[in-house]
């Protein structure tokens, strides 16, 4: 018997699709909805797809009425850093509009759980770490800005309206489905480890490194990996957190161990036997040199527990997951996640 249908926005992107599988595991029903100007209809395995965007709202009252979901699990966001700052308009009325018109279909269909995708960019340049939640959130781009703004929709909706709600700010999220059922496949590709997985295979010249003067270990920039399973795990307990009865919360969801950019390279290089080629660039503007979570809140609230801790492993799933499909004609390829 099923535990209840959960609408997932964003469901055919990275994140999403392994928690609709993380979904379907825990006895749920996920319905994805999603535009599908990112994500990829073959990762859509465990329930029904919408193709239905957060502006169409006809289109969100329709989805609602006719799968009565007891919650939502709100991914869908354009989320490139460097293109909110060159074209912040897109990025509000996306992911903040968008977000305002799902949580009013929420309120019309009396739906009142969601558990909510947001980021530790919400605290800009970290004062100190490791990060916990009650440290001060500056955001130092529209993305991060974006995000910020729906936590503050989200608590006066709970003040006003009753709306429940689980925003996970998380960190660097890495690797891919260990049972090789989906992976990562953003275009253009812009995260750390695939990048310079796709380097060592040869599938671009080199890797570029942002910045090999910050005041960190080796000189470039340190990152918390959570693998994507965890994360994915960590959005399930959530909404079981609020499906209890459990008390709204924001919470940090990352391993609290950081790792440089040069050791993601190594990493890389010892998983697949192969050199990286690396061209050092100048830094990034407003990239932080370090950023570290402390998931202790979460892990006590959730009930929850990173299991993938060591990068080798992390890297070693995406490795699979990359290598086996460069080996399989197109038409069969395993499904992919934006």
């Amino acid at each position: 018997m099923s535990a209840g249908t959960v609408i997932v926005t964003g469901g055919a992107g990275y994140i999403g699709s392994h928690t609709c599988k993380a979904l379907a595991k825990a006895g749920f029903v996920p319905v994805t909805l999603d535009n599908m100007v990112c994500g990829h209809e073959t990762a859509v395995r465990w329930g029904p797809l919408e193709k239905v965007d957060l502006a169409e709202i006809t289109a969100l009252d329709a989805v609602f009425g006719a799968y009565t979901p007891i919650a939502v699990m709100h991914f869908a966001a354009f989320a490139y850093v460097g293109e909110s700052v060159v074209a912040p308009q897109k990025y509000y009325r996306n992911n903040v509009g968008g977000t305002l018109n799902l949580l009013d279909v929420m309120l019309r269909h009396r739906c009142r759980n969601i558990v909510f995708s947001s980021t530790c960019a919400t605290y800009g340049a970290p004062t100190a770490l490791p990060i916990t939640e009650d440290q001060v959130q500056q955001p130092i781009n529209p993305y991060g800005w974006s995000k910020l703004m729906v936590e503050r929709i989200l608590s006066d909706y709970e003040r006003a309206y009753g709306m429940r709600y689980c925003a996970l700010r998380y960190f660097n999220a890495a690797g891919a489905d260990p049972e090789g059922e989906l992976g990562e496949d953003h275009s253009p590709e812009t995260h750390l480890i695939p990048v310079v997985i796709e380097a060592a295979l040869g599938q671009r010249p080199c890797v570029e490194v942002f910045g090999t003067d910050y005041s960190t270990s080796d000189g470039t920039a340190v990152r918390d990996y959570i693998h994507v399973t965890d994360l994915a795990g960590a959005h399930e307990r959530a909404l079981a957190h609020l499906l209890a009865g459990g008390a709204s919360s924001f919470l940090n969801v990352g391993t609290g161990r950081g790792h440089s950019v040069r050791e993601v390279v190594k990493s890389v290089q010892r998983v697949t036997g192969k050199e990286v080629p690396v061209k050092n660039s100048p830094r990034r503007p407003g990239d932080p040199p370090t950023l570290i979570a402390d998931p202790t809140r979460a892990i006590a609230i959730l009930q929850w527990q990173p299991r993938i801790l060591d990068l080798d492993t992390m890297v070693s799933t995406a490795v699979r997951w990359r290598v086996s499909r460069s080996r399989t004609p197109a038409a069969a390829r395993a499904p992919t996640a934006a």
